[in-house]
Order: C-alpha cells, then sequence, then structure tokens
C-alpha cells in the first residue's frame, strides 16, 4: 500500500525495517516513526529481554523447551527505548556483552520465535500499524507490510557504530542469525535495500518516506 503519510492512512500503514547489527535500525526507525506519527517496536530488544530472563533465572541456553516456557510466561514492555521485564527496567542490563553473546542462540529457538512473534502481530493490530524493527519482519513476521526496508552498511562501517560490542562479535551474531534455519537474516521478497555506510540518518528516512 502506498500513498500519503496523513492520518488516513496510518491505521493501515506497517512499516517493516530488517537489516544486520550496525546498519542504522533503530536511528531511522524511530525517527522516521516520529516522522510519520506511529509508534516503534523494537523486536530485537524483546528477543534480548528473553536472553536476559534465561542468563538471569538459570535457564540453558540450549534447552529450547525451557526457553520456550520462559518467553511465554514473561511480561516485556518495550517501548521508547525502555526494556522493562515483569515490572524491572533491563534497559542496560539487556545491553551486556553476556546478553550480546547469547541472544543470537535464544533468537534460534521456534518457540521463542513463534511466542514473540505473536506478540509483535498484536501490538501492531492494536495499534492500527506502526514501525517495526528486527531481522524477520519483512520476511516472516509481517510479509504483507506496507513498505518494507532493508539497511545494510560495511563490515567497517557496522562495527565502528556497534564499538560496544566489537568486530568480531558483531560478525559472530549476524552469522548466526544468518544461518539459523528458522527466519534467517535476509533480504525479503520485495523490500527497498539501502546501503547506508555513507548516508545521513535524514538522508535516509526521506528515502523511506518517498516510498509511503
Amino acid at each position: 500500500m502506498t500513498g500519503s503519510h496523513g492520518d488516513g492512512m496510518k491505521k493501515h500503514l506497517v512499516v517493516a525495517i530488517d537489516g544486520p547489527a550496525g546498519s542504522g535500525k533503530s536511528t531511522v526507525a524511530r525517527r522516521l516513526a516520529a516522522a510519520i506519527g506511529l509508534e516503534r517496536l523494537d523486536t530485537g530488544a524483546m528477543y534480548r529481554a528473553v536472553a536476559w530472563a534465561a542468563i538471569d533465572s538459570g535457564v540453558p541456553l540450549d534447552d529450547g523447551a525451557a526457553l520456550g516456557e520462559l518467553a511465554r510466561a514473561l511480561r516485556i514492555d518495550v517501548t521508547d527505548g525502555a526494556v522493562v521485564v515483569g515490572g524491572t527496567d533491563v534497559t542496560a542490563a539487556v545491553r551486556t556483552p553476556e546478553v550480546n553473546h547469547a541472544v543470537s542462540l535464544v533468537a534460534a529457538v521456534p518457540a521463542v520465535r513463534a511466542e514473540l512473534a505473536a506478540r509483535q502481530r498484536r501490538w501492531v493490530e492494536e495499534r492500527g500499524g506502526g514501525v517495526v524493527e528486527g531481522r524477520d519482519i519483512g520476511s516472516v513476521v509481517f510479509p504483507e507490510a506496507s513498505v518494507k526496508v532493508y539497511l545494510d552498511a560495511s563490515p567497517g562501517e557496522r562495527a565502528r557504530r556497534r564499538g560496544d560490542e566489537g568486530a568480531e562479535a558483531v560478525a559472530r551474531r549476524d552469522r548466526l542469525d544468518a544461518s539459523r534455519a528458522l527466519a534467517p537474516l535476509s533480504v525479503p521478497e520485495g523490500a527497498h535495500v539501502i546501503d547506508t555506510t555513507r548516508l545521513s540518518v535524514d538522508a535516509v528516512v526521506e528515502e523511506v518516506l518517498a516510498w509511503i
């Protein structure tokens, strides 16, 4: 669906933004959501919340059944960059090296993906639309999204942007996410691909707005 991004379109508009770590998803999604007056959902933060909870409660990262049960039981709220699990603010905790290392393992568990994808769809249904960022949004969660965008950047630039993780950690996470059997990181069919390496955030947002 294309057209004006005025009030009449908001209830129908789902913008899916996918891409690897450091490609600019969160920054672009935040700016775009503000520009069109919709809410933004960072689905990666939801997987990080489950990974943090697994570590915090001692659930083995190789126990898919236990991780699925954990995901189904958790109360997760991801709003305006804040991550709250069961009433506890874990915004900083979900960005630690330990969670960085665990999140791709947790995200590869089918039961976890099924639970969080269902929550993501409900989130959009309750709001009548939204800007949703992640790694399988346009390909799996919202294959019929109004607009699908895949952001990428050179490995060196992505590592620079994610300096808190380091180049090896970023490459490992992307490799795991791209090679998992279920909902791998990939360019969704029909997605607009943007290389953000040398582009400003404003330039990327303007390009996406042109497709809405």
